[in-house]
């Protein structure tokens, strides 16, 4: 009975810790790999009519997505950290080391926390990873995309298509004008100082004329700093929280970028959260061990969490929502299941 209790009580870092840390990440850096990598071939088809279209070379084509990867992976990791939670305990139950760890008077809490504590330190390092890397790169890729890839061979200031028009502190892009509904399509403004540097920009993809002016909807805005970083990936957490701070102090609503600062806050706590969810659904008998219902299990957690994650932040943005109930409610909701279901397991 007393042997039994003490392995009940295993203290943390034993060797069956170490075995079940590495198991968990021999998994997770190879799906993270092949999720990464697939995430960047979808990317790649859905931008192949751009390469195309504007002869674009392959060495700009590889630049350019050797700098999302960063960004990639961050949006990835998550998924990557839940799926290697559900594959490795499963396959602990389906070897009955499961059954023989609980026999043992090992608790599945107790299984489960190296695994716990582990995701605590990717969600350290992917906050590190948004900050310091994500950053540079995602500014990177911009540049190279819209100076190299989007760059036209041939544009003209008359026709129906390249039209490039200067404004007031400003260059108007348009990919297109529809003559025949009066709209123009592809719309791009560049904002500038009074020396000639960017200081903004607004995109739409249609703009239509209403007899008195022009009506765009889905806008896109970008503001930049002095150093060239944007809004978004293009900023770290305390540059948003800067910009936001200058913004407010001009009078100007900065409600969407509220969001935007929390979400950065919010985003990589997704790792812990998975791991949390992935326990009691990875120990049961039926799915124990299979790597199609791993994964398939994965795509529908993911995706749920994804799903109610961009609906909060789209009420975030319109208003709908508070900014911090915006960015932290999906993970609350996901917090409290993951806890009722890992409490309940026995």
């Amino acid at each position: 009975m007393a042997a039994r209790e003490n392995v009940k009580f295993l203290p943390v870092g034993s060797i069956l810790d170490r075995y079940l840390v590495q198991d968990f990440l021999r998994i997770f850096f190879t799906s993270l790999i092949c999720v990464t990598s697939l995430y960047l071939i979808v990317d790649f088809f859905d931008r192949i009519s751009a390469f195309l279209d504007t002869g674009a070379s392959i060495w700009t084509v590889i630049r350019y997505f050797f700098y999302k990867a960063p960004l990639s992976v961050s949006r990835v990791i998550g998924f990557a950290t839940l799926f290697s939670a559900l594959f490795c305990l499963g396959m602990m139950a389906r070897t009955h080391e499961i059954t023989a760890m609980r026999s043992s008077g090992i608790s599945v809490q107790r299984v489960a926390l190296p695994l716990l504590v582990l995701s605590l330190f990717i969600c350290l390092f992917t906050f590190f990873w948004n900050e310091a890397l994500v950053p540079i790169f995602a500014h990177q890729a911009q540049t190279i995309f819209k100076t190299e890839v989007k760059r036209k061979q041939q544009q003209s200031l008359f026709g129906t298509v390249d039209i490039w028009i200067r404004g007031e502190r400003s260059f108007i892009n348009v990919n297109r004008f529809d003559t025949a509904n009066n709209t123009l399509q592809g719309v791009t403004i560049f904002l500038l100082n009074r020396d000639f540097s960017l200081r903004g920009i607004v995109e739409t993809p249609t703009a239509r004329w209403t007899g008195r002016s022009w009506e765009a909807k889905e806008i896109t805005s970008w503001s930049v700093s002095p150093d060239g970083k944007m809004v978004a990936e293009e900023f770290t957490f305390f540059d948003l929280q800067k910009q936001i701070a200058d913004m407010k102090a001009k009078g100007i609503d900065a409600t969407s970028y509220d969001v935007d600062l929390q979400s950065k806050l919010a985003l990589p706590l997704i790792s812990p959260l998975m791991v949390l969810i992935a326990i009691p659904f990875a120990l049961k008998r039926q799915m124990s061990g299979s790597m199609a219902l791993s994964f398939a299990s994965a795509m529908v957690i993911g995706f749920g969490y994804w799903v109610l994650s961009a609906f909060c932040v789209s009420l975030g943005h319109s208003g709908g929502l508070p900014p911090l109930l915006a960015a932290w409610l999906p993970n609350s909701i996901f917090a409290m299941i993951g806890l009722f279901f890992f409490t309940a397991e026995e």
